[in-house]
């Protein structure tokens, strides 16, 4: 009986620690930007590095990388994936982050500066989990549309 008991819960704890990995979401982890593959206008900031982490029941991102003119940025914005705007700070087009989880690969992105939206986006994910692909739309300093794709691969 009690050897029955010990392997009814050896059983429970490995079904409900691949359950756990299994719903970890594709966002975590760290990610590099891969230039060749990537469509960014000259002139455009670029996150070259970005890290998702769980922070809780919200999760963490921090970027990054250079602005327009070559200058090292670094963001932080911690939140939920529910379309709700959270604080991001270090980014100077941008006070609050929303991003929305559409399905396990999908999702939408924006940024409002004073309420306004400045960018919007999409992230998709690779069936395979290694490959992010961000799609923005915005507009540059002088009010003209700008659409960039950022490719990065896990790490």
């Amino acid at each position: 009986m009690k050897t029955r008991m010990m392997c009814l819960i050896a059983a429970f704890c490995l079904c409900a620690a691949a359950a756990s990995f299994a719903a970890t979401d594709n966002n975590v982890g760290t990610w590099k930007l891969n230039d060749a593959k990537s469509k960014i206008p000259a002139g455009a900031a670029k996150n070259t590095a970005v890290v998702y982490t769980a922070a809780g029941n919200s999760y963490k991102c921090v970027t990054d990388g250079v602005d327009g003119s070559g200058k090292p940025t670094h963001t932080e914005w911690t939140g939920k994936f529910d379309g709700k705007d959270y604080p991001v700070t270090g980014d100077a087009n941008a006070d609050t982050r929303s991003v929305q989880k559409v399905d396990a690969r999908h999702y939408k992105i924006g940024n409002k500066k004073a309420g306004k939206t400045t960018l919007s986006g999409t992230i998709a994910f690779s069936a395979d989990g290694k490959t992010r692909t961000l799609t923005t739309n915005g507009t540059d300093a002088s009010g003209k549309k700008v659409t960039a794709v950022a490719v990065y691969d896990r790490q």
